[in-house]
């Protein structure tokens, strides 16, 4: 006759319980599900408010209870907005264009370039220089309009596109971002490889750093973009000629009547929004790419 031992349960081993207990941090809880849908609710909402207005008459959107459903004059609003003189909001969207491209172009160059002299090159002043670049990003542009006005109207420059391209083309943010991405994205190993094999600074810079610095340059570049599309103060202070605007100022000369055409301000700000949601469609992968290894790196 045989006898059947009885073994005691086994108990999960270590690895199981580490597994176990990552599955269960990244599970998202109903309450987690309830933040994110929300959320994604109050971001989506002004865009969808937006086209609703947009898509009706002025009465409609004037009207209450409000309207909650887009209506059929959003072609008819387009075209009074693409007519209207005072607004001239086909040459702001070509001004807007042309100043943020430039300003991107140049902020995403010399912040990388000055960006990796801060983080890998060796000179006097280095710190003290880095230092002054951060306290500048304290100040606000109020406090230095006077001056800036000053000089832009004794270059002769008032009224043209180069007052609100040339004060704005690098910034302490941009050098700042590429500093800190370059010094842990960049191996100094690297640098000094391409130093033995015979490589100018400027060839280091530009076949090593600039690649690696590519993600970050992304971001950047989305940031910039988007700051200098929807910049309005500075563009309404030495922009006073109405026949040469940014798009921020022609969607204020559609404002500036009496009696407020809602339909008509809805419709500008709907083609004000779409070179932005293009330009997210079209780098959003390189972007998100970007500020994911960003946040890995760190």
């Amino acid at each position: 006759m045989t006898t059947t031992t009885l073994r005691p349960p086994t108990r999960p081993t270590a690895p199981a319980k580490a597994t176990h207990q990552a599955e269960r941090l990244w599970k998202a809880s109903p309450l987690t599900w309830f933040g994110l849908v929300l959320g994604v609710i109050l971001s989506l909402f002004p865009f969808y408010w937006m086209i609703v207005i947009a898509s009706r008459t002025n009465d409609a959107a004037n009207s209450w209870p409000p309207p909650f459903l887009p209506g059929g004059k959003l072609g008819e609003n387009v075209e009074r907005v693409l007519a209207n003189g005072d607004a001239n909001i086909v040459k702001g969207l070509l001004n807007s264009f042309l100043v943020s491209g430039t300003i991107t172009v140049a902020t995403v160059f010399f912040g990388s370039l000055a960006g990796f002299a801060f983080a890998k090159l060796r000179f006097r002043g280095k710190n003290a220089l880095l230092l002054i670049i951060l306290a500048s990003m304290m100040v606000p542009i109020q406090l230095g309009v006077l001056p800036l006005y000053i000089l832009m109207a004794k270059l002769e420059w008032l009224n043209t596109m180069p007052s609100v391209t040339v004060p704005f083309l690098i910034g302490g943010f941009g050098i700042f971002m590429m500093r800190q991405y370059a010094e842990q994205a960049v191996p100094n190993e690297l640098i000094e490889a391409a130093r033995v094999d015979g490589c100018s600074t400027w060839r280091v810079y530009w076949h090593v750093v600039a690649p690696a610095l590519r993600p970050a340059a992304a971001v950047l570049g989305l940031l910039t973009f988007m700051e200098q599309w929807n910049q309005f103060f500075w563009p309404f202070v030495v922009l006073a000629d109405p026949s040469n605007p940014t798009v921020q100022i022609s969607l204020r000369s559609l404002n500036t009547a009496y009696f407020a055409d809602n339909s008509q301000i809805f419709a500008g700000t709907l083609i004000a929004t779409l070179p932005l949601f293009v330009v997210f469609v079209l780098f959003g992968r390189q972007i998100i790419g970007g500020i994911m290894e960003g946040a890995v790196k760190s």
